[in-house]
């Protein structure tokens, strides 16, 4: 960091320098910017916002600022980068040798007269994006969630005062950081006309949207090429310390702890309708909520045809993760296959307009819905929302009305039915497979709710539409349905009395004994229970099977899953017959992801077989 008593220092220099010597122009130059950079700082009008001036004599303002993941010599590195008014700057910070202050090195700076988004040559290869396998990202946030936990068991026990927290605290830090470092996948390429590009990658297309926008803003003023001298580019780096708006790395170990947890749970939202359009389009919405420091998408509306007042009113069922923020994207809808962009992960519709929500617990945790309206550059998008906790949206309730199938044990069913497998679960897997076994996020994106209780009627009062009804439905409500159902069963599809017995064998270390143990409790299973299982198994193996187009990878869809077969029912935990932790990615929960992924890893699993293979194990569990 420059001090104050630079120039000062500087004036001594240049005393005792002869002016033919030729590190005198460069004491000139760096008295100069010095003196210039000190007395903006010290202005009364927005100091913080101000720092050397620029070419044309205008001072160079500070527009916006944050940390992102840039892709550099292959591998992810965190940066700070700063929009100056007429600069980007992509800084990375380093500790100085005293390892408290910290400071800013430059990486690259790229004037804005010389930014581009666009590639100049087609045959320009940008670098491949890693992307590590979801698995490894959900074990981080077990990691993260067990590390929370004993810290507030540490601090209620010492109030705060124990080493231990501090060390945890450290370790915590550690791990979110590198879940921010590896979570984003979506590319923010940027270019200078000379030849150089650079490739950030971000978690949400809502911020991209933002970084390209500011850019692109001051680029509609008269902007000239700058080219800085070493001593003007050490200068400005050096004034990004005391300039910058965003402080801390977006981790929640940064946090106060007087700060707001945020939300574990279902959020529901209706998106209702939006207004404002000058021109009839195609018009959806997209919602995403932050998890972990980063954002993630999680629902989407529906696309309205050719209009200028959409009527959506869509609800969705959202789950949240330690969130605090709801954003809400509406896109224009691009059927032009000529105009797709060929990155992954690149969405090629036009963003209309974005906005977000705190999600005030006061407001959200009520029961009633909360209306609210969202404005984005001239429109106005409605909706409603409320909160539901973990542990209400799991209560596996009997239902009183033995006659339809949702809330009605599996074995009472597929009775009355006369069938292996519930009809359901047979129709929902049929459709899925016939129509969405490529499409993005099927199993994890939210279907409309409401679309979704009309199908639960359907089935429960065994309609004759039923058929008609799955050919016309939106494919993530037929999947929502399917999920609904063995969420509602009066207990789990793998049963309340095994569930202790499935904690142990996933936890078994001996690959043989894991084995023995995870297929002798399949075969304890009632039969219904069984069939149902391994149909579903053997669906979700096909599923899988096209990640590469739809992005749903067997731990994907073990996480989706793993809580809705395994979870006990609520009588059982009450009762005190099993333990279960409440925290949303605690200990018991991914073990539950773990159970389903070792039989979705697991060759494939014949019925007849497993029960040919009872005679050689009658042990009781």
């Amino acid at each position: 960091m420059w001090h104050k008593t630079q120039p000062s220092i500087q004036i001594d220099l240049l005393k005792h320098t002869p002016k033919d010597h030729p590190d005198f122009p460069l004491l000139q130059d760096a008295l100069r910017i010095s003196q210039n950079f000190l007395s903006s700082i010290n202005e009364e009008i927005d100091p913080r916002r101000t720092a050397v001036t620029t070419p044309k004599g205008e001072a160079r303002q500070l527009v916006k600022d944050g940390f992102l993941v840039e892709v550099s010599e292959g591998s992810r590195k965190l940066r700070h980068v700063f929009l100056f008014t007429d600069l980007l700057l992509c800084a990375k910070m380093k500790k100085t040798s005293a390892g408290r202050h910290q400071q800013y090195e430059c990486k690259w700076y790229i004037p804005l007269a010389d930014l581009t988004f666009q590639l100049l040559d087609d045959s320009d290869v940008c670098p491949h994006i890693q992307v590590l396998p979801e698995h490894e990202i959900e074990e981080m946030k077990t990691k993260i969630s067990v590390i929370k936990s004993e810290i507030q068991k540490e601090k209620k026990a010492l109030k705060g005062q124990s080493r231990n927290v501090e060390r945890l605290r450290k370790k915590m830090n550690e791990q979110e950081s590198w879940l921010l470092l590896h979570s984003p996948t979506i590319p923010f390429r940027i270019h200078n006309k000379h030849g150089k590009s650079y490739l950030f990658l971000l978690s949400s297309d809502y911020e991209r949207s933002e970084w390209r926008e500011s850019i692109q803003k001051l680029q509609k003023k008269d902007l000239q090429t700058c080219q800085l001298s070493s001593v003007e580019l050490q200068v400005l780096t050096s004034s990004c310390f005391k300039l910058r708006t965003v402080h801390n790395i977006p981790v929640t170990s940064n946090k106060d702890d007087e700060e707001t947890p945020g939300l574990n749970g279902f959020l529901h939202v209706i998106v209702h309708s939006a207004k404002g359009f000058k021109e009839s389009a195609n018009l959806y919405c997209t919602l995403e909520v932050d998890s972990y420091g980063y954002f993630v998408s999680k629902a989407k509306t529906r696309v309205f045809r050719d209009t200028t007042e959409p009527q959506w009113n869509e609800e969705f069922e959202i789950e949240l993760e330690g969130s605090q923020c709801l954003r809400i994207l509406c896109y224009e809808k691009c059927y032009d296959k000529t105009k797709l962009n060929k990155d992954d992960n690149e969405i090629v519709d036009i963003i209309m307009g974005k906005g977000q929500v705190q999600l005030d617990p006061q407001t959200v945790q009520s029961k009633n819905w909360h209306m609210d309206v969202i404005e984005m550059n001239g429109i106005k998008v409605e909706f409603s929302m409320k909160f539901t906790s973990r542990d209400l949206s799991l209560k596996r309730t009997p239902s009183k009305k033995q006659s339809g199938v949702f809330g009605v044990k599996i074995s009472v069913v597929t009775k009355r039915e006369r069938s292996k497998v519930p009809y359901i679960v047979r129709q929902c897997i049929e459709e899925v497979e016939k129509r969405a076994i490529d499409e993005v996020g099927i199993y994890r994106i939210s279907g409309v709710a409401t679309d979704i209780q009309a199908l639960k009627a359907a089935f429960d009062t065994n309609s004759k539409d039923i058929l008609v009804m799955l050919s016309d439905m939106d494919i993530n409500a037929i999947a929502g349905t399917l999920k609904l159902y063995f969420r509602e069963l009066p207990e789990p599809l793998l049963t309340d009395r095994l569930y202790p017995a499935f904690m142990e064998g996933i936890a078994l270390s001996d690959p043989a004994a894991k084995e023995n143990c995870m297929m002798h409790l399949l075969r304890s299973l009632p039969d219904p229970n069984l069939i149902t299982f391994l149909s579903l198994l053997e669906h979700l193996k096909r599923v899988a099977d096209n990640e590469p187009i739809n992005k749903m990878s067997l731990h994907n869809l073990g996480t989706v899953f793993g809580p809705t077969l395994l979870r006990p029912s609520e009588s059982e935990v009450t009762k005190g017959h099993i333990p279960l932790a409440t925290d949303i990615w605690s200990h018991d929960v991914m073990a539950q992801v773990q159970v389903l992924l070792y039989y979705l890893q697991h060759p494939p699993i014949s019925f007849a077989e497993l029960k040919r293979n009872t005679l050689y194990f009658s042990t009781d569990v």
